[in-house]
């Protein structure tokens, strides 16, 4: 059984870390979401569920005005060839999640190490951040370091790459 908003709410206080969250209604996507702007503030999140041309499955947070090119997003990562959505029961599967609930805090499921998680190097520098608590009716703000050492201590730590910027900058 997936974990719950309230059992991903026992780890982070277990691990001395402090959100906010507020409820509201479904929220599938980032252009739904934009109504809570100035309600709830911090970064504003998009997260995407992929897989790669080897079934390798990664979980990408960036802030939602990142521009993120799919077709050369692969090279930043590590990925193998080109990068496309995963279905919807691999995410169920992998991070106990639905479609509309797709954060970083879903690590908190993939206990067999399947998903990937990439952050963008820009969005760190915003903070808090603002993420699904593992379902979309209600957002999570937390501080930016909170969410990487929830991310280490899920054994999740995450691969932090500048993903609207050039390739190059990764390999600095």
């Amino acid at each position: 059984m997936p974990a719950t908003p309230e059992d991903l709410f026992a780890v982070l206080d277990r691990l001395g870390i402090q959100t906010m969250t507020v409820e509201h209604p479904s929220l599938f996507s980032v252009e739904q979401s934009r109504h809570l702007r100035g309600q709830i503030p911090g970064a504003h999140t998009k997260n995407l569920f992929l897989v790669d041309r080897k079934n390798r499955l990664f979980l990408v947070s960036a802030d939602e005005s990142a521009a993120i090119d799919l077709k050369e997003l692969h090279r930043k990562i590590g990925a193998s060839g080109r990068l496309s959505f995963g279905k919807a029961e691999e995410m169920r599967a992998a991070l106990g999640v639905e479609p509309g609930s797709v954060t970083p805090f879903a690590a908190i499921n993939d206990t067999g190490n399947r998903v990937s998680v990439v952050i963008d190097r820009a969005l760190l520098a915003r903070d808090p951040l603002n993420f699904h608590p593992l379902v979309n009716t209600r957002t999570t703000r937390i501080a930016a370091a909170d969410l990487l050492r929830f991310l280490e201590a899920v054994g999740h730590a995450p691969q932090i790459v500048a993903i609207s910027g050039p390739a190059e900058e990764n390999h600095a």
